[in-house]
């Protein structure tokens, strides 16, 4: 299979930088997609990705990683809700907050929530980002499944949530606080001045020198004392390089 060749073309045709994924890992995902669909080589597969907007879709799912639920991990999620309290919000009354690669929109809505009950009425500023154009447009609507609102706790169920049929939409007030566009964390440059930068379960798929450039980035962009949230699998074992202290299991504080 010539990696390099299809990694060229993806980078021409989608803007997106597959030599920045572990490579042993890129191979077996591309080699199982191409499977699926019955193709033998790169040359048939990037023929059907040209004509197939559907396979593209598939594939571009594939490469930004679009599984996501509110609340994911809710333990954790409950640490930084009691940081956010009693770090962020005693230093600043208006946050300016981060969700990094935010997928379906299930990440920045929680932190909205958060935000929401803690500080009512506070129009704090969370910018939501994702590379994938479609699954930004989904986001913006705020309609879930239960499988992806499961974690939510039954007193914001009720106070943020209506039930139309078997989806789950969230109300206009949440809604609004969060600011969708899309952004490339390898190709582009970062906003400065955030509070709270959250980052899950996303660097784990890139290869070292691609994480220690994004976590770099990160904390340029983080104010002093800021805070970063990261995955349940994701800890950073030299956070010191980045200019980070740890705050916790899975938050680190810029120093």
């Amino acid at each position: 299979m010539d990696l390099e060749y299809f990694k060229q073309w993806v980078l021409k045709e989608f803007n997106i930088d597959l030599s920045a994924y572990k490579a042993n890992q890129l191979h077996r995902r591309i080699l199982s997609l191409m499977s699926r669909v019955g193709v033998n080589s790169v040359e048939e597969y990037i023929q059907l990705l040209k004509k197939d907007e559907s396979q593209r879709q598939k594939f571009l799912d594939f490469v930004t990683i679009n599984v996501s639920e509110f609340f994911r991990n809710p333990e954790i999620f409950e640490d930084l809700k009691y940081k956010i309290k009693e770090e962020l919000l005693i230093k600043n009354r208006i946050l300016k907050v981060w969700s990094a690669a935010c997928s379906i929109g299930a990440e920045p809505y929680s932190l909205a929530i958060i935000l929401d009950s803690l500080s009512p009425n506070i129009n704090h500023k969370i910018i939501a980002t994702d590379i994938d154009s479609t699954i930004l447009e989904r986001a913006k609507k705020g309609e879930y499944t239960y499988s992806e609102i499961k974690n939510v706790k039954k007193e914001y169920l009720d106070k943020y949530f209506k039930i139309e049929g078997d989806k789950y939409i969230i109300n206009s007030r949440i809604k609004n606080m969060v600011s969708f566009k899309k952004h490339d964390l390898i190709l582009e440059p970062y906003e400065k001045d955030f509070d709270l930068i959250v980052c899950r379960n996303v660097v784990i798929y890139f290869n070292q020198d691609v994480k220690d450039e994004i976590y770099k980035k990160f904390s340029s962009s983080l104010k002093k004392g800021g805070l970063l949230f990261v995955g349940a699998t994701e800890s950073i074992y030299n956070y010191k390089d980045y200019g980070f202290e740890k705050a916790s299991t899975f938050i680190y504080r810029k120093v």
